[in-house]
């Protein structure tokens, strides 16, 4: 039973409006507003052992107050403390411990960040105790820092979580005992208490630990029951057939190149899938090279060669272009005519293409999000291989699997997920991985080289260029900021091609851009257009532009 918020001591209307602006409504909402960091104050040191940015607390003598008002709205009040150790200054505005009768010569501590400049030692708006025989010992704390909305400040949300704390506290476990034990995990309500006020940074980090891997247990649980609610589906497709199996033999034995170990498993796995009545939702992670086109290619011919339509989605045109040149010239031994549907189709050739899919006659279908809009309407969709996923939202996958029979679909990726990174992000889909390159292929080389280095770099490059080859520049951010310190694609792009690479054909790619640009700038690059491709991590990588060699 949900315990409204307003049931605790001192949170009426004002204060109940307040909370909800953060989210809070009940006694459970409050629970996990989970702190955002901590104020260790338990750490004390001595005024000569105080450094610059240090967020510590200190023990002072009051030596003189000082009051000054800088207008009708600001006043600041100067300290002067000192210990046995030397003396610094305190700075208070706006009478922020205007209750607090500063006692020269009285005990006092105080936590805050210290500041040192050409004056010495001092604080700014530190948090204040005075130190007395009955003094509260609680500021030397571990204190939860909450993020905060308009009237609230910390004190009334670390009081209106402490009151919460201790007239209904929490009562119920979401854990098996048998997961608590096994992992270590501390209870529910202990590791509540502990988040909030901490008696140490470990039993913090012990809390911190227990509700990470709730929350991912939790969602990992989530996965496997969609998973498993799929694998009850029987409305799949079996793709098993004679004729199919012989033209993948055939097809392999065609082959200028045999299949890597990591190929022939990688297929089993997906031919296994396609045999079966159930639905198939496989992920395959490869790096770019790695053979991951001819499985799909594999996976297209067996679903066109039991009488069924396939379609390959591509995140851009130019891949889209890229995969219907590749998968054409492999499929044309079997008499299989590949299609591409792009937003540059004219308004005849869309007619009868979307005429072809709708009746069944176009069996190989390569594009772009353009396959999946509402005006295409498949007559037999059996197969649906989706390039670089990531790119592609689950309503649009959804939209694939609106058929009568519920078609197969294999992702691709060449974005490195480690396992149980993707069995989080991929729960509900069976992964198999290509770990080795086909035989032949150049391994890539990875150099990491300090900022000392890049001169050479760069003249390295306008020997690459000059030699005729082209050349990625991809950076972290767009633009430049104060937040992130960090080089960025259009900042480079201004200073080089105008400096060092002036005499070259430089271009720039980047997020903010719009489709139509980022593949016009993409185009020119594969077409050589471009020298140089000044990028963010849009880039698309998946397009070969044999090239470029760096």
């Amino acid at each position: 039973m949900s315990v409204p918020i307003t049931f605790l001591k001192g949170v009426k209307t004002i204060r109940a409006a307040q909370l909800a602006k953060l989210g809070v409504y009940t006694v459970e909402d409050l629970y996990e507003l989970y702190p955002k960091s901590y104020e260790d104050r338990s750490i004390v040191l001595k005024i000569c052992q105080l450094e610059a940015e240090q967020s510590v607390t200190v023990r002072g003598y009051v030596k003189s107050v000082n009051v000054h008002r800088l207008n009708n709205k600001v006043s600041v009040t100067n300290l002067r403390i000192y210990d046995e150790t030397g003396n610094m200054r305190i700075s208070v505005f706006n009478g922020k411990y205007g209750q607090m009768q500063f006692n020269v010569g009285g005990l006092y501590a105080f936590y805050g960040k210290v500041i040192r400049d050409s004056y010495g030692v001092s604080m700014t708006n530190p948090a204040i105790t005075e130190c007395s025989d009955g003094s509260d010992n609680s500021f030397f704390t571990m204190q939860p820092v909450y993020p905060l909305t308009k009237g609230l400040t910390q004190n009334i949300l670390r009081k209106t979580v402490a009151e919460a704390l201790k007239v209904a506290p929490p009562s119920y476990e979401t854990l098996p005992k048998a997961v608590l034990d096994k992992y270590g995990l501390l209870r529910r309500d202990v590791a509540l208490k502990n988040l909030h006020f901490p008696a140490s940074s470990e039993a913090a980090k012990e809390s911190i630990r227990r509700f990470k891997f709730e929350e991912l247990f939790t969602m990992q649980l989530m996965l496997l029951m969609l998973k498993d609610e799929e694998e009850k589906v029987q409305n799949g497709i079996s793709f098993k057939n004679a004729e199919a199996e012989n033209k993948i033999s055939e097809f392999i034995s065609a082959l200028p190149f045999e299949l890597t170990e990591g190929q022939k498993k990688v297929w089993r796995e997906i031919s296994e899938n396609m045999d079966d009545c159930r639905a198939m939702n496989r992920l395959v992670i490869g790096d770019v090279g790695s053979g991951k086109t001819v499985l799909a290619v594999l996976a297209m011919l067996k679903a066109v060669s039991a009488g069924y339509q396939a379609v390959f989605m591509a995140p851009t045109e130019i891949l889209a272009e890229q995969h219907y040149n590749s998968v054409s010239k492999m499929l044309s031994p079997f008499n299989i005519k590949v299609w591409l549907v792009t937003g540059a189709l004219n308004a005849k050739e869309k007619r009868e293409t979307l005429s072809a899919i709708e009746s069944g006659g176009a069996k190989c279908i390569i594009g772009t999000h353009a396959l999946i809009q509402p005006t295409v309407k498949y007559g037999r969709l059996g197969l649906a291989v989706t390039d670089e996923q990531h790119r592609f939202g689950v309503r649009q996958r959804a939209m694939l699997a609106e058929q009568a029979n519920t078609p197969d679909v294999l992702v691709m990726t060449a974005t490195p997920i480690p396992r149980t990174l993707a069995l989080i992000l991929y729960g509900d889909m069976d992964i198999s991985a290509l770990k080795t390159l086909p035989r032949g292929r150049l391994p890539i080389k990875t150099y990491a080289l300090d900022y000392s280095m890049y001169k050479r770099i760069c003249n390295w490059i306008l020997r690459l260029v000059g030699e005729g080859r082209q050349v990625y520049m991809v950076y972290p951010i767009i633009e430049e900021n104060e937040e992130l310190p960090l080089h960025s694609a259009s900042d480079r792009y201004n200073e080089l091609s105008n400096g060092i690479f002036k005499d070259v054909r430089c271009g720039l790619l980047h997020g903010k851009m719009t489709s139509a640009q980022k593949e016009s700038v993409m185009r020119d690059f594969k077409d050589g257009k471009i020298q140089i491709l000044f990028a963010t991590t849009v880039v698309e990588v998946g397009v070969d532009v044999s090239n470029a060699v760096l």
